[in-house]
């Protein structure tokens, strides 16, 4: 399995990158699976919902299921927020999971950056093996531009664990 991080500030385009990788990756026939990590909490059911409804209640494990997906939701209740180690253990065998945020975990991260951004998280992290960016930065590590898709996912292919 190929784990890809993308690390940045705050409206970098972590999203929108990850949104590329992984459309590009699933077009390739790929197996792609994606991990986002929130700072918020945050509802992914709807209120008024079966769903929510039962959460509400008071379920603690939720699985809502259909002919076209299943969610498993799960009601932390003060416990520990799950480990990425955990989170990756719950995927189905993927060929590629793409991870936005966890910047403090080891797995090899591409940092996004901003135009207008002077502050950088590979100098303080080890794990950035290359930097996604439309301007040039002064580092030794591999550096790509936002349209170069197919550098980058050279890059990935050739640079993270499996």
């Amino acid at each position: 399995m190929i784990i890809c991080g993308i690390v940045g500030w705050k409206n970098s385009g972590k999203t929108y990158f990850a949104q590329k990788l992984i459309n590009y990756f699933n077009s390739k026939n790929f197996k792609v699976a994606s991990i986002k990590h929130a700072h918020h909490e945050f509802d992914i059911d709807k209120p008024n919902t079966d769903s929510y409804l039962h959460r509400k209640a008071g379920s603690q494990e939720i699985l809502v299921s259909s002919s076209k997906r299943w969610v498993k939701i799960v009601e932390l209740r003060g416990a520990e927020e799950r480990k990425l180690s955990d989170l990756l253990n719950e995927l189905d065998s993927p060929d590629i999971v793409i991870i936005e945020g966890y910047k403090n975990e080891s797995h090899p991260k591409l940092e996004i950056i901003k135009e207008d951004t002077k502050d950088y998280l590979f100098t303080r992290l080890n794990t950035i093996t290359g930097i996604v960016s439309d301007k040039k930065i002064d580092t030794l590590i591999p550096q790509f531009k936002k349209e170069n898709i197919d550098s980058v996912v050279e890059h990935i292919l050739n640079n993270h664990n499996k």
